[in-house]
């Protein structure tokens, strides 16, 4: 599932080609990929502007000019393709959209993901994702704070920043490079952490997301694309998640695979002590 480097690569891309841009036409393929009614989406979204994007841990949208917002969730498998009309041919196309000289494509193999015509908060946050935390890259992220919470929660410090009421956007792949990054045992009791500590694996958080981003995210399959389709190369640079039984970069002792609260996690026994 794409997480908040993933995802902030394709609002990026959207941004940059359809900001300005006007919906001429939308046509909805599937019923389960819109939220709220597929002949709503496309009776409203037509004559409207992209005036601005937005993104939120996983979740993204596009601005409108009715002061509303196109939530975009891609869950497992959806991709948002910017090209030229015509262009994308795929069995697993479930909204083709044209903007002028361009047309959005929303391609999802699993059918898990949906557009969504939904209204916006005073904070410029789509109401139906009020309750999500903020995230280590908004201006609202409070890292003290934030650690205070992890702190609070009894369980598995890997489970807690999977908790997307607690932090947004940290989803396995970064939580086990951020844990390994800290030094960190993900079966480690969240509450059981100092401060310090909780600080330092959010800091870590940002920091390994940072860096996808400057990749493209990780990419271990064609599920995950950008809008022109090509992939991330993130997946090179992995120390921990998906590495189990190999040697680990910094100390050189095989890495194990762990299962908690049914999520595998990989981790160093030699060097993640903490």
């Amino acid at each position: 599932m794409p997480e908040l480097p993933e995802v902030e690569v394709v609002r990026r891309g959207l941004d940059t080609h359809l900001v300005g841009r006007t919906f001429t036409s939308v046509e909805v393929l599937h019923p389960r990929a819109v939220r709220g009614g597929s002949v709503e989406l496309a009776s409203v979204l037509p004559g409207l502007t992209v005036t601005g994007t937005g993104r939120r841990g996983k979740f993204m949208w596009l601005l409108l000019s009715d002061g509303a917002a196109l939530m975009v969730h891609l869950r497992m498998s959806g991709q948002m393709l910017v090209g030229q009309p015509g262009s994308v041919s795929s069995p697993h196309l479930r909204i083709r959209a044209t903007l002028g000289d361009l047309e959005l494509a929303f391609v999802d193999q699993r059918t898990f993901g949906s557009w969504q015509h939904v209204g916006v908060g005073e904070d410029g946050v789509p109401d139906t994702i009020g309750h999500i935390a903020p995230d280590p890259f908004e201006g609202s992220f409070n890292m003290v704070e934030r650690a205070r919470l992890i702190r609070a929660k009894s369980s598995a410090v890997k489970t807690v920043l999977l908790n997307q009421a607690v932090v947004s956007g940290i989803g396995s792949i970064y939580a086990d490079e951020a844990l390994w990054a800290a030094g960190i045992k993900p079966t480690r009791r969240a509450r059981s952490l100092r401060q310090s500590d909780a600080v330092r694996l959010l800091q870590e958080s940002h920091d390994v997301m940072a860096r996808a981003l400057e990749q493209g995210g990780t990419s271990f399959d064609s599920l995950y694309v950008k809008v022109n389709g090509s992939s991330g190369y993130f997946s090179r640079s992995l120390n921990a998640y998906g590495r189990a039984g190999h040697p680990c970069l910094r100390c050189g002792e095989d890495l194990r695979k762990v299962v908690i609260n049914g999520r595998s996690s990989t981790f160093c026994p030699g060097c993640q002590t903490l």
